[in-house]
């Protein structure tokens, strides 16, 4: 038996696996009918900014306000293929907790829809994978998307 999912979440990075992922995400939403729920997510990694000596908060507005543009252009993809219920989420941390645990429990999702890591074996191993970790430690269904051929 397949499971039904409406609230759907998709955490995006601007790769082309998410870009894949979010595609999948919209899907998914579109079959769950009007009870579907999509949350697009990005998360801003602050950790990044603490190794730049020049770091104000007129970097982290920048980077916010590129961030609600891909995500306004993300929900309009969503709403142009007929989801009604499609949210977006801007959270500031570490990626791994807030995609597997926080904003999974936030938004009530029963389902993470999320590409697949582009990092190579030895980047994996020295700062970890965000796919990965969410697959091991999130407490809701986990699908991961390949980017498409």
């Amino acid at each position: 038996m397949i499971a039904n999912y409406s609230k759907i979440l998709v955490p995006m990075d601007g790769s082309k696996e998410a870009e894949s992922a979010l595609a999948r995400a919209i899907e998914l939403a579109s079959e769950a009918g009007e009870s579907g729920v999509l949350s697009i997510l990005n998360v801003i990694d602050t950790r990044a900014f603490q190794n730049v000596a020049s770091f104000d908060d007129t970097m982290v507005e920048a980077v916010s306000q590129e961030t609600r543009r891909s995500l306004e252009k993300y929900k309009q993809q969503a709403i142009d293929a007929g989801i009604k219920n499609v949210d977006y989420l801007i959270e500031y941390g570490s990626p791994k907790t807030l995609i597997a645990k926080d904003v999974p429990n936030e938004v009530d999702a029963d389902l993470i829809v999320i590409g697949a890591t582009g990092l190579n074996a030895v980047e994996r191993l020295v700062i970890g994978s965000v796919t990965e970790f969410v697959t091991r430690t999130a407490k809701v269904d986990v699908l991961v998307v390949r980017e498409e051929a």
